[in-house]
């Protein structure tokens, strides 16, 4: 048959169902048996069918697609959560458009653009550090924020200050009493989440929380080796480290490597969201697995619902993080066991 000339019902007599059967399978696979779509799909190869998805999201004053907005599209930590949100929309007929909101001056600006007129259906907001004032704004499309938040949007996030709570706990445990941290850029959620958390779990272990343990850093590899720099040059130092990404990590880990400092001989250091490099440093990275690709499948779906429903409201959820026990992490030399075990 020709793919120009076959029409849903076509489709429909081929595989048996009504003609909302099929537009049901095509649209919102979700809501029709794995068997029946089976059918649907053979016949719409058999037949070469074509829906017009253009005209039909016309129909629905919709177009289409899905924008998500990240802070740094050279990250490797986004390419899972991107994962996830197409894991989701392709299937549900959605296209998924990325932008990166530090690309320009004015990334508020562009948020405004992006929830203007009819540009997208729906975004994903993986960005914190925007202002919230156009999203004040009415009438706009539904937004939800995925892994950082934003004032009161909905959100799918980890547990942040259970992840930090678990790595002290980890390095406690391995006799560690002298634990510094590698925090995140100033004012960002998830720096603040992981940084609380923490100062908390080293109160409740009555371990010593010293200012100059702490170092600055803006998630990236470059702020990791300034830390290393500065960590070789004290005469008092942590011998273990909490990092609050794993990029920053690797970039210490690098730097004192090749300064001949061994990694965990000299010093332990645990990450946080386990990025797929990390599994393949010298040491392995232990460090905080956040669940990225659920993270970001369970945005997109209440996204998509959102949407469905004509509301901008959803519920927030926080999902489980847990360690990941490798190679970066050893007693101090002449350690016992810690309060963390």
């Amino acid at each position: 048959m020709n793919p120009k000339t076959a029409k849903i019902k076509d489709v429909a007599r081929i595989a048996g169902v009504s003609t909302a059967t099929v537009s049901r399978a095509l649209s919102e696979p979700g809501k029709v048996a794995e068997a029946t779509r089976a059918l649907v799909l053979d016949a719409v190869a058999a037949t070469g069918y074509r829906a017009n998805q253009a005209a039909r999201n016309l129909r629905r004053r919709r177009s289409g697609s899905i924008i998500a907005l990240v802070p740094n599209l050279a990250n490797p930590f986004f390419s899972q959560i991107m994962a996830g949100i197409s894991s989701v929309l392709a299937p549900s007929g959605y296209g998924l458009l990325i932008a990166d909101t530090r690309s320009g001056p004015d990334a508020d600006g562009r948020l405004a653009h992006y929830l203007s007129g009819n540009i997208a259906d729906g975004l994903i907001l993986l960005d914190g550090a925007l202002s919230p004032q156009p999203l004040a704004h009415r009438p706009r499309p539904p937004v939800i924020a995925a892994c950082e938040w934003l004032g009161d949007l909905p959100s799918i996030r980890a547990e942040n200050a259970r992840g930090a709570e678990l790595a002290v706990r980890h390095l406690a445990g391995a006799g560690h009493r002298r634990i510094g941290h590698l925090a995140g850029p100033a004012g960002n959620v998830l720096s603040m989440s992981r940084a609380d958390g923490m100062v908390e779990t080293l109160a409740a272990l009555g371990l010593e929380r010293r200012a100059e343990w702490v170092f600055e850093g803006d998630f990236s590899l470059a702020s990791g080796a300034r830390a290393a720099a500065l960590w070789m040059a004290m005469a008092d130092r942590p011998t273990g480290l909490f990092c609050a990404s794993d990029e920053m990590a690797c970039g210490f880990i690098g730097a004192l490597q090749q300064s001949g400092i061994e990694v965990p001989g000299e010093v332990s250091v645990i990450g946080f969201d386990d990025i797929e490099v990390a599994a393949h440093l010298g040491p392995p990275l232990t460090t905080i697995h956040q669940p990225r690709f659920e993270i970001g499948a369970h945005a997109a779906r209440s996204l998509l619902a959102m949407i469905k429903a004509g509301t901008l409201e959803a519920e927030t959820e926080v999902l489980p993080v847990e360690l990941v026990e490798r190679g970066s992490v050893a007693p101090p030399p002449g350690a016992a066991p810690g309060p963390g075990s």
